[in-house]
């Protein structure tokens, strides 16, 4: 179905990027903003080039300040040069509700996922969660510090892949070709996360796979808010609620919950491994029966816009 769009109705002043130029854009904003946000960071000697893992300083930064301006590079693109405001790629009414339900689903599926993955014995506790330190406070700084830097990282993804890209490929090529794609390339993102490996090839399937369920959350819902919660809620319980890798990047703090670590012997299709949980089988199983559940489901009415059917 050529010619569809997601979240709010074209009008004759819209205009649409070509695709192929719109794809090296994304890469091109991405870029932009891990630069920019870089280079002020080592001329004040906040960040120290070649001088090893930063803290949770460093890392609040990189996902606020780096992230942050990505997002802003992609807005300022859809309102300058195609004249569409925020709505158009998804974020409309009812944002605070929407974002605040796809959070606790969030929540929800990662919780799944190391519970079974716990309970088939392939976790081990390494450490006292936040409340079991002796500084209870100066432990819960990042954490909570942290968590609204996944809010800024997780939403400017979402704007950026499920928001603008996806959009964009729908109304030229189609709802399944933007689905797909923009699920591809998003995978293609995290490809240089970790070494080749098997645990990364695996990593890489299950991003396509989310990519594809959250994708259908948010043509269903007709709107970026859940996406964006459900992004920011699975990436902050994952690091800084288990002490968990988090597509193969270690947050070097002390988690709130329980810090978790694959237990000896475990196997690296359970667990993971180095690139945690997003490469475990555990994690598929759960995102195609979320996957499934929304290509059945289809899509509902919102806003105006005409409801297109996901199921195939």
């Amino acid at each position: 179905m050529a010619g569809i769009e997601l979240y709010a109705e074209r009008k004759r002043s819209h205009r649409r990027t070509w695709t192929i130029a719109a794809i090296v854009l994304g890469f091109v904003f991405m870029l932009a903003g891990e630069i920019g946000a870089y280079l002020p960071a080592v001329a004040t000697g906040f960040v120290v080039p070649g001088g090893g893992d930063d803290g949770w300083p460093q890392m609040a930064y990189q996902l606020g300040a780096a992230f942050g301006l990505t997002a802003v590079l992609v807005l300022l693109w859809a309102g300058l040069f195609e004249r569409r405001g925020p709505s158009a790629l998804g974020l409309n009414a009812k944002g605070p509700m929407r974002f605040l339900r796809g959070y606790l689903i969030g929540l929800a599926f990662l919780a799944a996922v190391v519970g079974v993955i716990w309970a088939t014995g392939g976790y081990v506790i390494e450490g006292a969660g936040a409340f079991g330190s002796a500084a209870v406070g100066a432990a819960l700084l990042p954490i909570g510090v942290l968590m609204l830097g996944f809010v800024i990282q997780g939403s400017t993804e979402e704007i950026l892949f499920r928001g603008w890209l996806m959009q964009l490929i729908a109304s030229r090529h189609g709802l399944w070709i933007a689905v797909i794609a923009n699920s591809a390339l998003f995978a293609l993102a995290h490809a240089g996360n970790i070494e080749p490996s098997k645990e990364l090839f695996v990593g890489l399937a299950n991003i396509l796979l989310f990519g594809l369920f959250i994708s259908l959350y948010a043509v269903r819902e007709g709107s970026l808010w859940g996406v964006c919660g459900w992004h920011a809620a699975w990436n902050w319980l994952l690091g800084l609620g288990f002490g968990l890798e988090v597509s193969g990047q270690v947050i070097d703090t002390v988690p709130l919950i329980t810090d978790l670590t694959a237990a000896p012997g475990a196997a690296w299709w359970l667990t993971g491994a180095a690139f945690g949980p997003e490469a475990s089988l555990v994690t598929t199983a759960v995102l195609l029966a979320g996957t499934l559940v929304l290509m059945v489901r289809g899509r509902t009415r919102d806003h105006g816009v005409e409801a297109a059917p996901v199921a195939a």
